[in-house]
């Protein structure tokens, strides 16, 4: 169990640094490697820096992705924790294989009650997963779960719904 909390932190602590590298417009790599991370309590865990460097290397794509997804938002329009939390969901979702569909959108969701750009970024970020989930043809197959799933409440602040099958998923794989 230690293991799938330390990957809740390490999710909290990607969003922090990604948030930072944007408002301070420092490459990611930069903050990691000159020790810029004022930002963070405890060091950065594998995790962490895997979601990190992942995400640097990856960002074009991420962001491809999310702007052909969102309808009615531009990408530079969007508040800058939402764009960090989908990013850290899609790199999970497209280049870590042991963490199911269903668990990065749960805990992305989770991230946007904490630390999401406003009151509707909950629900903002599941349905741009939750689209994006289903247009992921031959994935893990759980991604046309999350989607029938959307409606269904999530994780709230104590811990995971246990009326959600998914949720209870995530809460055990997180």
């Amino acid at each position: 169990m230690a293991r799938m909390h330390d990957r809740t932190k390490a999710r909290r602590c990607a969003a922090q640094v990604l948030y930072t590298s944007s408002i301070r417009n420092i490459d990611v790599n930069t903050l990691i490697n000159e020790s810029l991370l004022d930002c963070l309590e405890t060091p950065l865990s594998d995790y962490a820096l895997s979601l990190l460097r992942g995400i640097s290397d990856h960002k074009e794509e991420l962001d491809a992705m999310i702007g052909s997804s969102s309808e009615n938002w531009a990408i530079d329009r969007m508040p800058l924790m939402d764009l960090n939390i989908l990013r850290i969901a899609l790199f999970e979702m497209n280049h870590v294989e042991d963490v199911p569909v269903s668990v990065s959108i749960n805990e992305a969701v989770e991230l946007a009650k904490d630390f999401g750009g406003d009151d509707n970024s909950p629900k903002f970020i599941n349905g741009m997963l939750g689209n994006i989930a289903r247009q992921m043809e031959g994935s893990e197959g759980d991604a046309l779960v999350v989607a029938d799933e959307l409606d269904a409440p999530c994780a709230d602040d104590a811990g995971v719904d246990a009326t959600t099958e998914g949720a209870k998923t995530a809460e055990a794989l997180s």
